[in-house]
């Protein structure tokens, strides 16, 4: 994993103070290459991780297992009212709203099947406004690359709750809509080439990991 102690990932200063414990990542056109990219470079002693593509009901379970064996850490379609782990990353399944719940004894995935949100379901405004309101600023967000704007707004609302928030820059982008909307509207708080988010990831969440999915 590329990780060159002379060329470190510049991290604002008041970010580094905290240590979020679960990672959110959107994406939608290129969004499959660019996870697969940021997941398989990540150890298995991470915060509890979901990601939000746009696909189609029936893609998603087999994309996650192919994630699964390409990655340290565990991979999985998310189930409804199943416990968010370190050490595991969770799909959105498609045609599924993902949530994050907070309840005593941890955080939880809940799905629903509600309307389309800018046209997609799932939908990464929905996840990202439901990791701010439970569990920012104790999070990182994550914009990649992607065509219109779904994920924008949450990702703003994680922001001003003072979570960390990562968007890909235009350069390593295939689709720079996403990102471009999120970043017009100030909602990142960092812009990095995909080859820096791993880093930041790392470098953010410190990796200081005790509760472990079996």
């Amino acid at each position: 994993m590329p990780n060159n102690p002379n060329n470190p990932v510049k991290i604002p200063a008041e970010a580094d103070r905290a240590t979020p414990k679960i990672v959110v990542i959107g994406a939608s056109a290129g969004g499959t290459v660019a996870v697969r990219k940021i997941l398989s470079e990540l150890p298995a002693d991470m915060p509890g991780l979901i990601v939000v593509l746009h696909m189609p009901a029936g893609f998603t379970a087999s994309y996650a297992q192919s994630l699964n064996t390409a990655c340290a850490m565990w991979v999985k379609e998310a189930a409804d009212g199943e416990p968010l782990c370190a050490g595991c990353a969770y799909i959105a399944p498609g045609g599924r709203h993902l949530l994050l719940e907070k309840k005593r004894g941890g955080f939880f995935l809940k799905l629903d099947s509600g309307p389309p949100v800018n046209r997609h379901r799932p939908s990464v405004d929905k996840t990202f406004f439901s990791a701010a309101a439970c569990a920012s600023p104790n999070s990182i967000g994550i914009i990649l690359t992607g065509m219109g704007e779904d994920g924008a707004r949450g990702l703003k609302e994680m922001c001003e709750r003072g979570s960390v928030t990562i968007a890909q820059d235009k350069e390593s982008c295939l689709v720079f809509g996403m990102p471009r909307r999120a970043i017009a509207m100030g909602a990142a708080t960092m812009v990095l080439p995909l080859d820096e988010i791993p880093k930041a990831i790392l470098h953010l969440s410190g990796r200081s990991i005790k509760q472990i999915c079996i």
